[in-house]
């Protein structure tokens, strides 16, 4: 079973990479991580200056994250060291950076890439900080930036795009037409992840980067746009804490995916299931290589235009096993599914949409969208 794979030119033993984040601040972070089963790590996100971080910074609730936690607290010549112990691990590193001008963001590159950086990854699009995402915002600007720092260096160049945005597909193709080897995506989301009602204060004192599994279906989204728009490397990230979820961006064109709050949530072992479980579903399939979906879903996606409009109603695949469930009465607004006290379900055609949700409630794929009889 193989599961190698490429990020712009790189190869990879695996598509799990380590996100930028807490648990890349260090070079001991990023070998436990690398030991852990992953592929490449990106660094937390190195600046020219130390900015403090504040506390508290992380704040988690039903499986989603908020962080203001914003860069790194070691100087850039610290990032030598730290990058250096990764290397003599024999561990990939792409070092995020983050600066104020195209020119300052070209100076980072050159730095990091002598302190044994194997490529960059432009962290333009931070959620909360500095106000640094209209770098990310305007295609202009980021065609400047991603310009500056391609011409720059010798090592290969990522975009991490946000899709806090008006035109993603725009922005992706900036990077491209700029030189850019390749687009992460995304990055946190803007947020305030709750509010204490008995207190009146939000869970964290200003708006955050929201991550963790309620923004896989944006993530999915925003890869699928980037791959119809442009012919990089993709590295999707959002919501990965499970082998189907990687798979999903997998086939929607991504190379390779990134994870950080799931790891954080339940711990680095999260990278040998996944791999493992991934293994088992390739095996039971048939499949020898990543390669053989890659894309596949992409390729199913179609405009709304495209879509072709056809009479199908629910209809019933099967009697339902659960005498006690009644998930797909109560979310059928159209009052088209209808459960009897002997616990047959019915479906009254006459007043079906054919909206498909009772498919997707049902527990025991009771229903299938079948042409109108």
């Amino acid at each position: 079973m193989d599961l190698s794979c490429e990020l712009m030119g790189i190869k990879l033993k695996n598509p799990l990479i380590i996100s930028s984040g807490p648990l890349t601040r260090s070079g001991e972070m990023m070998i436990k991580a690398l030991d852990a089963g992953a592929s490449a790590v990106v660094t937390e996100t190195i600046l020219n200056e130390i900015r403090p971080n504040v506390r508290p910074r992380l704040t988690g609730h039903d499986g989603a994250l908020q962080n203001i936690r914003l860069y790194s607290e070691y100087s850039l010549e610290e990032w030598k060291r730290q990058i250096g112990m990764v290397k003599e691990h024999g561990g990939v590193v792409i070092a995020n950076i983050l600066a104020h001008s195209p020119s300052e963001m070209a100076f980072l590159g050159r730095t990091v890439e002598r302190y044994g950086a194997d490529a960059l990854e432009l962290g333009i699009s931070s959620p909360h900080g500095e106000g640094l995402s209209v770098l990310g915002c305007d295609p202009p600007n980021l065609y400047e930036t991603v310009r500056k720092v391609v011409e720059a260096v010798n090592i290969p160049v990522m975009v991490k795009l946000s899709p806090n945005v008006n035109n993603l597909a725009a922005l992706a193709k900036a990077a491209e037409d700029a030189g850019a080897d390749g687009i992460s995506a995304i990055n946190t989301i803007r947020s305030i992840l709750g509010v204490d009602i008995n207190s009146m204060s939000p869970f964290l004192p200003t708006y955050g980067g929201y991550s963790g599994d309620p923004i896989r279906p944006i993530g999915l989204g925003a890869v699928a746009t980037i791959c119809q728009t442009v012919n990089l490397s993709v590295s999707g990230i959002g919501g990965i804490s499970r082998f189907n979820h990687l798979l999903e961006y997998i086939m929607l064109g991504a190379s390779t995916c990134q994870l950080q709050s799931a790891l954080i949530f339940k711990g680095l072992g999260v990278i040998g299931e996944i791999l493992e479980d991934l293994r088992g579903w390739m095996e039971s399939k048939g499949y020898n290589s990543l390669d053989e979906v890659r894309g596949k879903a992409l390729n199913r996606l179609k405009s709304f235009d495209e879509i072709i409009l056809e009479p199908k109603v629910a209809m019933m695949a099967k009697n339902c096993p659960r005498p006690g469930c009644s998930l797909c009465e109560t979310a059928c607004i159209f009052g088209a599914v209808e459960k009897g006290r002997d616990g047959k379900v019915q479906v009254d055609t006459d007043k079906c949409t054919g909206c498909g949700l009772c498919l997707s409630v049902c527990p025991e794929t009771c229903f299938t969208l079948e042409w109108k009889r």
